[in-house]
């Protein structure tokens, strides 16, 4: 379980894919000086990993083809930079929101418009997970958590504060480019009860 708090960012120093399996070597000095031992799940651009080696401050993950098929890590080579957020203890406060880890599918950004203070950043989701991003709720964005500023039919939208520009990857993104998405993990059982409960009243 995660928050959507990125502790930290990590450059890809080796990606290596086959038919049916992917290997990432991701170095970061900031996840180095936690200890994570081996078995630690990690999230990498808001996809739950599991620690499997360390060598220095590089730490390795496996990757299965589904996830590199659903996510955005089989565009990404050497060199890329991803957000990293550690999965939290019970003892941890909730700054963003629940975040599973899961991701559910990719959004392409469709516009960026910078403010003087923020980056305003529209993306379209396929059309089934519509339902489930709504204006005001939180959404994770390769495992960021963010606030929905609009939400009309298959495009919304999130504003980036200084501090994420500064910290994440997702102010580089540009036109074109596919983010993770995890939508609210609530929201998904609500409208899934909601549709249940129709189906039952029909």
């Amino acid at each position: 379980m995660f928050t959507g708090i990125i502790q930290g960012t990590g450059k890809i120093t080796n990606l290596a894919v086959t038919q049916n399996h992917a290997l990432l070597e991701i170095n970061s000095k900031k996840m180095a000086q936690k200890n994570l031992p081996l078995g630690s799940s990690i999230a990498v651009n808001g996809i739950c990993l599991t620690v499997t080696k360390w060598s220095g401050e590089n730490f390795t993950v496996d990757v299965m083809p589904e996830t590199m098929r659903r996510t955005n890590l089989g565009s990404l080579a050497k060199g890329a930079t991803v957000n990293l957020e550690p999965s939290v203890t019970l003892g941890s406060t909730l700054d963003g929101h629940l975040v599973a880890g899961h991701i559910d599918t990719t959004a392409e950004l469709i516009k960026r418009t910078e403010t003087e203070n923020s980056i305003e950043l529209r993306f379209r989701v396929p059309h089934k997970y519509e339902p489930y991003i709504v204006e005001k709720g939180s959404i994770a964005i390769d495992g960021i958590s963010l606030t929905v500023t609009m939400a009309e039919n298959d495009v919304f939208g999130v504003s980036l504060i200084p501090f994420t520009i500064a910290n994440t990857t997702l102010a580089h993104y540009q036109i074109g480019d596919h983010a993770n998405i995890e939508t609210d993990m609530i929201g998904k059982y609500v409208v899934k009860q909601c549709q249940a409960w129709n189906l039952a009243v029909k």
